[in-house]
């Protein structure tokens, strides 16, 4: 586990709980900054040049989806990995996340060990 241990998450959701949940599960092997929102995360996300983003499609003022485009558009973002966290399972939802340039995604409510998986591949 100490290879995990330098890598760094930003999780951004508008949820508590869920940040909390998914705190519960990989607070111990990844340094994780928070944002509550798409502003902050834009913000965190330029500043602190996270190994990976969690985020979360549907919030308050912009999407996961605008967050998403936003950071693929500059030069020191573009390449961070991000895995979109998202309760919907609709064809356009999913044509979406596909062409966002994100490594996928991991479905709410979260399963711990589908997490896992997803991380440790994106990590290999």
């Amino acid at each position: 586990m100490a290879e995990k241990e330098s890598k760094s998450l930003l999780i951004v959701d508008d949820s508590i709980l869920n940040i909390d949940f998914l705190i519960g599960i990989l607070g111990d092997d990844y340094r994780i900054a928070v944002a509550l929102d798409g502003e902050n995360a834009l913000k965190l996300a330029l500043r602190n040049s996270p190994d990976l983003i969690l985020l979360d499609v549907i919030m308050p003022g912009i999407d996961g989806f605008e967050v998403c485009r936003r950071l693929k558009l500059r030069r020191e973002s573009a390449d961070i990995p991000i895995l979109f966290t998202t309760a919907l399972d609709d064809e356009e939802s999913m044509r979406k996340i596909d062409a966002s340039g994100a490594q996928g995604y991991v479905n709410k409510p979260f399963d711990r060990e589908e997490i896992l998986s997803k991380l440790k591949n994106i990590f290999l």
